[in-house]
């Protein structure tokens, strides 16, 4: 005989961030439900580390903050809690006196790794594009150099660019800052790619 397996409990956001803020591990929350997040390759460890020390030493003297994983997001009312893999936020605003929850990221970027790509080019990006507070949207590439860069426009639509080059850079011109693929991807070793007969 087959057993059916039982539901998961519904959560509220506020049931959600009460075991998080015990928890050992960090779970992301969407419509109800916790999600644990798994550990990170040595790759996406580099990216993240240069990422976060290249934004940190632009930001050293604005009032722009840059944030690890560490730092969740609140991405809709009732829908999506979220860790970023970076944020930059201009003048940090929280959700609650817990200061663990950030409400107006300028600029999130997101580690590509084969489990989350479909979701953080898809589904993610789609709700990202609701916080009124957002106008970067970074995808960096682990297994080549690649860098997705959407910029939200005055008409509330996303351009793209991409950067596909050690020598390129991706500009965020309203935070004068110029972020090099070079830096992003210091002492990452890429694999060849596949020989052609």
């Amino acid at each position: 005989m087959l057993m059916s397996a039982l539901p998961k409990p519904f959560l509220t956001p506020e049931e959600y961030l009460e075991i998080e803020q015990q928890a050992e591990f960090k779970s992301e929350y969407y419509q109800g439900e916790m999600f644990a997040t798994s550990g990170a390759s040595l790759k996406h460890n580099r990216i993240s580390s240069n990422v976060n020390f290249a934004f940190g030493s632009r930001f050293r003297d604005k009032p722009c903050e840059v944030f690890t994983s560490d730092m969740r997001v609140k991405v809709q009312e009732d829908g999506l809690y979220t860790y970023p893999d970076v944020v930059v936020c201009d003048r940090p605003e929280l959700e609650d006196k817990q200061v663990d929850t950030l409400l107006n990221p300028l600029l999130i970027l997101e580690i590509l790794s084969p489990a989350t790509e479909a979701y953080d080019h898809g589904k993610k990006f789609e709700m990202y594009q609701g916080l009124d507070s957002l106008q970067h949207y970074l995808l960096v590439a682990q297994d080549r150099p690649f860098v997705m860069h959407y910029r939200r426009q005055a008409d509330n639509d996303w351009l793209l660019h991409m950067a596909q080059d050690l020598g390129e850079g991706i500009v965020l011109d309203d935070l004068e800052i110029e972020l090099p693929l070079a830096e992003i991807y210091e002492r990452i070793e890429f694999e060849p790619p596949p020989a052609t007969p």
